[in-house]
């Protein structure tokens, strides 16, 4: 015998509501960058006084497969993660080490002088620090008394 379930239609507008919810928060609260479908590239950005400073958790890659580029405002980390070894006739039971390119593209904050950036890499995280553009930093301007 089947079971009946007395129709709701509240019920159903609040699953709809929390579906939108999760959707927009999914939408607004990161910029999902894909490597081949999965993963994201965690990124925090700072401002000093002085500098923009980006640091990027991108385990398993090689600096070498790092490429940075900044143009006007936007800043790109481009790379990939190539696999270690290869089993050919194995059957894989769990597959999470991520691999393949990557991009991530963000907007600085301010101008920065990409001439004099500096960027390290240690324990998978690329350290990129981008000193700001001279004509945006504040200049103090001395008073002489007569």
């Amino acid at each position: 015998m089947a079971n009946l379930i007395r129709w709701d239609p509240l019920r159903e507008v609040s699953e709809v509501r929390s579906l939108m919810d999760r959707a927009f928060d999914d939408f607004f609260s990161r910029t999902p960058v894909t490597y081949d479908g999965i993963g994201l590239i965690d990124v925090n950005m700072l401002q000093t006084d002085d500098d923009v400073i980006v640091k990027a958790s991108i385990p398993g890659v090689k600096p070498e497969d790092i490429s940075i580029s900044v143009s006007g405002d936007t800043l790109t980390l481009r790379g990939e993660i190539k696999e270690d070894q290869e089993f050919k006739n194995a059957n894989y039971h769990i597959r999470e080490i991520r691999q393949g390119s990557f991009a991530r593209t963000m907007t600085l904050p301010v101008k920065v002088d990409s001439d004099k950036a500096k960027a390290e890499f240690e324990n998978g995280v690329l350290s990129l620090t981008l000193p700001k553009a001279e004509d945006i930093k504040p200049k103090t301007i001395t008073i002489k008394a007569k």
